[in-house]
């Protein structure tokens, strides 16, 4: 079996962080979203991955490197064109060949097994598997129609949809989907829908099995899903301290990274700080990454992803439900304390007045 992970995105949703980095690189809890797909795909045995990149090619390069880190091979597939997800898969079909392979959306965070999912597809051979799993707004995503226990129809941002089921971003096919997918037309979107491929394998009378997500899947194309899934990664974080603590107090699961110095501050976990980063006189609550290099000085910050390099100092107002790109100025502030949500994208100075 082999892996295609799809980090072709634009990332609309997320801007102005991904005006300057792809959104499968935003950091949650400090790591890139794309390597916890990797990682989970890696652990369950696939070594040949190829990844569809488009216009970060260079930059997720640069972060994923030749996979050697993982003990897998990564090949990048350019696909200049986002003409959906079933494009993604013919524009692949020179790596894929006739190998089973296992799709997965690089902004998508699952916990889940996919060494699970991967034995459950070599031991039943379908056409396809799809995951699933209810959501409150279905008309966001793929939905499955199902009757009697089985898919029976599946149709992209349905304006009515017929059931709360969201195809969750990871699929396992075999090589019967490239046969469909030759065959698509265009969607009323103008994209080659998968979900449209995955419909042709049903209406040829072949096994479409499904699996209902256990536990959560987050698709991390929002500033919310992104904070989100940062809150739920950080529920498992484990406490670790590698830096130099003085004066001062450390509650709950806290990982503080190499040369990190936390001086007469509190930081109350779930929260991770990066390595070379100064907490001074501050407050770090709980659900908050802090990434590598970043000064936190006078300032209180929770529920919050502070990307690497940032200089926040003296900042009354308590920051919350923000994310905050690399390289960031903030402060110093006066006046009444408030709390103060920001969207601010890399190398951005901001300075508030009381």
């Amino acid at each position: 079996m082999k892996a295609l992970i799809l980090a072709g995105g634009k990332g609309t949703r997320l801007r102005p962080i991904t005006f300057s980095m792809a959104k499968q690189l935003v950091p949650v809890a400090n790591k890139p979203v794309i390597e916890y797909g990797i990682e989970a795909i890696a652990e369950a045995g696939v070594k040949e991955f190829g990844i569809i990149v488009a216009d970060a090619a260079e930059a997720i390069k640069e972060v994923c490197g030749d996979g050697s880190r993982w003990g897998i091979s990564i090949e990048y597939i350019s696909q200049p064109d986002p003409l959906g997800l079933a494009h993604a898969v013919k524009t692949a079909q020179p790596f894929l060949g006739d190998s089973d392979f296992i799709m997965y959306l690089g902004d998508n965070l699952i916990k889940s097994s996919v060494s699970g999912l991967v034995r459950e597809f070599e031991t039943h051979r379908p056409a396809a598997t799809i995951l699933l799993t209810a959501v409150p707004n279905p008309s966001d995503f793929g939905v499955a129609e199902m009757v009697d226990g089985k898919v029976f129809r599946l149709e992209e941002k349905p304006k009515e949809p017929k059931s709360n089921l969201a195809l969750v971003g990871v699929y396992l096919f075999d090589r019967r989907i490239h046969d469909v997918i030759s065959t698509l037309q265009p969607s009323r979107r103008g994209e080659y829908e998968i979900t449209d491929a995955i419909q042709g394998l049903i209406d040829r009378g072949l096994d479409v099995r499904s699996h209902i997500v256990e536990g959560w899947w987050k698709d991390t194309g929002t500033v919310e899903a992104m904070l989100e899934a940062n809150r739920l990664i950080l529920e498992d974080i484990e406490a670790t301290n590698q830096g130099e603590v003085e004066d001062s107090k450390i509650e709950g699961r806290v990982a503080i990274g190499p040369g990190t110095l936390v001086r007469n501050s509190v930081v109350r976990g779930p929260a991770i700080i990066g390595a070379n980063c100064l907490i001074e006189d501050s407050f770090v609550g709980p659900f908050t990454a802090i990434d590598n290099g970043t000064n936190l000085v006078k300032t209180e910050v929770e529920h919050s992803i502070i990307l690497s390099d940032c200089r926040i100092v003296e900042v009354s107002a308590r920051i919350e439900g923000s994310l905050i790109g690399r390289g960031v100025e903030i402060g110093p502030t006066r006046g009444p304390a408030k709390t103060i949500q920001m969207v601010l994208g890399d190398s951005s100075a901001v300075r508030l007045s009381g």
